[in-house]
């Protein structure tokens, strides 16, 4: 356990060091929203039966900016070979990097989403759904995404092949995700969701730290 928080420390150090790259993935994740209006015209109800989706593609896009981050430089300076043969197995790094990148990448849209609930002129109901939808349903895109740059981490350009493998992966996320937003049966759409965040955070330090010894070997 203490090694453990000590890779979360020095992961959550490694990340704050470039706070200029939170602050792009929130412009990028509202900057998304505000050109919506524009496309579609300035119909209130138009945004409003649309604005969950918006705002759930802009989180999913927005989230696969710093997927490249997560394991690239570690494989890079060859600290992902010397976090091979740490006393922390591997699957437990790649755990403490997944919490990690969560924070750093999908908690600053959260904090962000009241101010594009505005632009999507939301309505105060619809945003606390939104917003429950989102915390329960990130740490699934999260998991994803850290099992795309465990896969593409040793390829050469592979932060452009990560996305295209994540997306499949991520339709039942943003489907259950607007659905418990608009759906009638909310609740079991949340439900749904929140099971599918469990099973891929539960799976993913595996599955990544399959793929990073299958491609470090």
């Amino acid at each position: 356990m203490t090694a453990f928080r000590a890779m979360l420390g020095r992961e959550l150090r490694l990340a704050l060091r470039g706070g200029g790259d939170m602050l792009t993935l929130v412009l990028f994740f509202v900057i998304v929203g505000a050109i919506v209006p524009f496309a579609v015209g300035p119909d209130r109800d138009l945004l409003a039966r649309i604005a969950p989706g918006i705002v759930w593609i802009a989180a999913f896009l927005a989230m696969l900016l710093g997927l490249d981050r997560l394991f690239r430089p570690d494989h890079e300076d060859g600290s992902l070979i010397l976090l091979r043969q740490a006393d922390l197995s591997l699957s437990a790094v790649v755990a403490a990097k997944l919490i990690v990148h969560w924070l750093v990448s999908a908690l600053p849209l959260l904090l962000a989403s009241p101010l594009l609930a505005m632009l999507l002129a939301m309505e105060l109901e619809t945003f606390w759904r939104v917003l429950l939808s989102l915390a329960v349903g990130t740490p699934a895109l999260a998991a994803f995404g850290a099992v795309g740059a465990a896969v593409t981490v040793s390829i050469r350009r592979g932060g452009l092949i990560a996305p295209i493998l994540i997306a499949p992966l991520s339709i039942p996320v943003l489907i259950f995700g607007t659905g418990s937003i608009t759906a009638t049966q909310s609740s079991a759409a949340l439900l749904f969701l929140a099971a599918l965040s469990l099973m891929a955070v539960a799976l993913a330090p595996f599955a990544a730290a399959l793929a990073i010894s299958s491609g470090e070997d």
